[in-house]
């Protein structure tokens, strides 16, 4: 076979969730699978020593303008030039005039559950509201023209099923995703004190992935953590990554607390390699979200021995199971409790940092890129 992954932001210094997965999935199956050919078709930029060619992977680099443009019109040009069998979209749209067939990655729905209005009004940034609409707009044609639609969980994929009508597993399915081997917990003392340095860490701190998406539940974090210090009167910090202080001034106008400022510490955006060191010295991993399709810094904070307290909405019960401390993200006492509970019961504590060590080690990208050769070994053998 042929195989053509859409990888387009690969290569850009700072990495999120999707491209994590893109980036897994193609070392992996360059692992496990050297037989097939592979074209990884991705957007240049600085961080291009991240992916290196082998005997049957060859990257091509497009240009192609902005994401649209990219998409929808040097995405499927290459794909034809290098012969294609299957196209593999991983970043929730794909194009839609093609001859090729298409494997699509929905990680979620959450734009498609939302109004334009709504989306336009709400908090997130303007990138990631013209990405919704983006993606809004594109993706009931995607899944139509799909010979295959993957996502990341069964919470999610009974949600797309029942949002396209889409009935059986013939057209959707449902493939974990995995956590890197080098979440792990750090014990070495001079790769701590390093991280501590280069993010200014705090001696004692709460960790939280927030961001300006709604789903995020920073405002909901922030009441908790602002509630937390108030009962115990004690000196932990929160750290964030990435944040825009602006915004989360206007949060803490929001809770009645912009005191709270001088608890937080934002580091920036952090390497993902530099993350176990962050995660091995934080007490408790805080991950309320209102809505995840998966959640792999769950698993990445469980993996390196932290307990993990997260919500019982969406998929995130069906990732965490029994190994995290589950709350209504909608009652943020609820996360205070948390917090104050795992740092005063010191066997609840135990008990969930070993469950989630055993819980992590369920969830592999190898296994991952497994599923997905299946998936291309499935749709060639019926075209």
């Amino acid at each position: 076979m042929r195989i053509g992954i859409e990888a387009q932001r690969i290569f850009r210094k700072k990495k999120h969730g999707m491209d994590m997965v893109a980036l897994e999935l193609i070392k992996n199956l360059q692992i496990i699978d050297k037989v097939n050919d592979y074209y990884i078709f991705v957007k240049p930029d600085e961080d291009n020593a991240i992916l290196k060619e082998t005997a049957n992977f060859k990257i091509i680099e497009l240009k192609g303008g902005p994401y649209p443009t990219w998409e929808q019109i040097a995405l499927p040009k290459a794909a034809k030039k290098y012969h294609c069998d299957i196209l593999h979209c991983t970043s929730n749209t794909a194009p839609f005039f093609t001859d090729i067939p298409l494997i699509t990655i929905l990680h979620d729905i959450i734009y498609m559950e939302s109004s334009y209005l709504k989306i336009l009004k709400s908090s997130a940034s303007a990138y990631q509201k013209f990405g919704n609409i983006y993606r809004k707009l594109v993706v009931p044609r995607v899944v139509k023209k799909s010979k295959k639609v993957i996502t990341v969980s069964h919470f999610e994929k009974n949600r797309i099923g029942e949002f396209f009508g889409i009935k059986g597993d013939k057209k959707l399915d449902a493939i974990y995703n995995g956590v890197s081997e080098h979440f792990k917990p750090v014990s070495n003392k001079e790769e701590l004190l390093r991280v501590k340095n280069t993010y200014h860490l705090p001696d004692k701190f709460f960790f939280f992935l927030g961001n300006t998406d709604p789903k995020k539940n920073t405002k909901g974090t922030l009441k908790a953590f602002s509630d937390f210090l108030k009962q115990s009167n004690s000196d932990y910090k929160l750290v964030m990554l990435d944040y825009d202080k602006i915004e989360l001034n206007k949060l803490l106008i929001e809770i009645n607390d912009v005191n709270l400022i001088n608890q937080i510490v934002l580091t920036g955006y952090v390497v993902n390699t530099d993350l176990p060191a962050i995660y091995s010295q934080c007490a408790v991993f805080l991950y309320p979200s209102l809505r995840e399709s998966f959640g792999i810094p769950m698993l990445e904070a469980m993996s390196c021995n932290v307990p993990v307290i997260t919500s019982n909405t969406s998929s995130m019960p069906e990732v965490a199971a029994d190994a995290a401390h589950i709350i209504d993200p909608f009652q943020s006492e609820e996360i205070t409790a948390g917090i104050i509970k795992i740092l005063n019961d010191d066997d609840y504590r135990k008990s969930l940092c070993e469950k989630g060590l055993e819980r992590s080690k369920q969830f592999s990208w190898k296994n991952m890129a497994k599923d997905y050769l299946k998936q291309y070994e499935l749709i060639h053998g019926n075209i």
